[in-house]
């Protein structure tokens, strides 16, 4: 049976008040007094319940989450997760908010962070850019003891506390694979369209693309990659022109976020390709249903948010993190299996 502030008292000699004085770091308790309950909890082996003490001293969480602005539907289905949490977030005693700074900017990235650190917040959940500037912003907010996890898009070997989001180099691969299989013995090329080989999660998933296509029994050219910059106009741009140049390209596969661009593309080309793209939304849903895309690879927006949330408050409290709990799947949509659908596909 786990030790009580009971059992504290009685080890101690003293009274229940004096032994949450100590346990909260309250004054008016003497040195001597305070060291008698210190020694009792160590001889004990008593295990703080952080979270009932936070509750006991009303504690709140104020919990950033900064999100690149613009046209990605999975962004702002984060967005909308997060601002749908935070209103029952008073409940839990955690007060969230969402900062927004344009896609693939470092340097606005970097100021949002220093702006929440500067805040006070208890913690900051960050889609990450592979920047120095970021790097060193979440230096400085450990140096102010505030926990950082990034979402989707990871920087390890920064000082980030955690990870949240799927492995984007198996993401890739499986991405990968099924390109391969689908394709068959089918000639010609496969074109690749990213965001921004700034972000992490994209170089991961083009790498395992790379790897999984070069396993194939039929040897295959993979076209430079196309960044979109996540804008639809400039996507459907880069798309086309491809579409245009290589009049046998056999597959398409999309490691981000330009799938109205690539869309639009392809319905206006009548393209008949093997295309592969990243999250379900109301867009690619559509896709899957009428044949344009073959499939889709999607993660949880809602389950990220509640992890980032439960990871931050850990953290802020010096627990451990089940891992498990916080590993996020990866789901292989295809035309046959698609869930119901989402409060936030459009």
């Amino acid at each position: 049976m786990r030790p009580t502030v009971h059992d504290i008292a009685a080890e101690a000699g003293v009274s229940l008040a004096t032994v949450d004085r100590v346990l909260n770091d309250r004054p008016g308790v003497r040195g001597v007094t305070k060291a008698k309950v210190e020694a009792a909890i160590a001889s004990l082996g008593y295990v703080r319940d952080v979270a009932a003490a936070n509750l006991a001293k009303s504690r709140v969480y104020p919990l950033v989450f900064i999100l690149p602005e613009g046209d990605n539907p999975f962004m702002r289905g984060l967005e909308a997760e997060v601002r749908r949490t935070g209103l029952h977030s008073a409940i839990e005693r955690t007060r969230l908010s969402v900062v927004t700074v344009p896609a693939f900017d470092a340097a606005a990235l970097a100021a949002a962070m220093d702006a929440a650190i500067a805040e006070g917040v208890s913690g900051i959940a960050t889609v990450a850019v592979d920047a120095p500037e970021v790097f060193a912003a979440i230096d400085r907010a450990r140096e102010a003891g505030v926990p950082v996890v990034t979402l989707v898009s990871d920087l390890s070997g920064s000082g980030r506390d955690h990870f949240i989001g799927v492995d984007n180099i198996a993401a890739g691969r499986t991405a990968g694979s099924l390109m391969g299989r689908f394709l068959g013995h089918r000639p010609g090329p496969v074109a690749v369209l990213a965001g921004s080989m700034r972000v992490r999660d994209h170089g991961e998933r083009l790498e395992g693309f790379l790897a999984a296509m070069s396993a194939m029994p039929d040897a295959r050219a993979i076209l430079p990659v196309l960044e979109g910059q996540d804008d639809p106009d400039l996507s459907f741009k880069l798309i086309a022109n491809c579409l245009a140049a290589v009049p046998d390209l056999a597959g398409i596969y999309n490691l981000g976020a330009g799938n109205r661009g690539l869309l639009k593309a392809l319905v206006a080309r009548g393209a008949d390709l093997c295309v592969i793209v990243h999250e379900l939304t109301g867009e690619t849903r559509g896709a899957l249903e009428s044949g344009v895309v073959d499939a889709v690879l999607n993660q949880d927006a809602g389950h990220e948010v509640r992890s980032a949330i439960r990871v931050l408050r850990a953290k802020a409290d010096g627990l451990s993190v089940n891992a498990a709990q916080e590993r996020i799947r990866l789901d292989i949509f295809i035309k046959d299996n698609l869930p119901p659908a989402g409060p936030d596909e459009e």
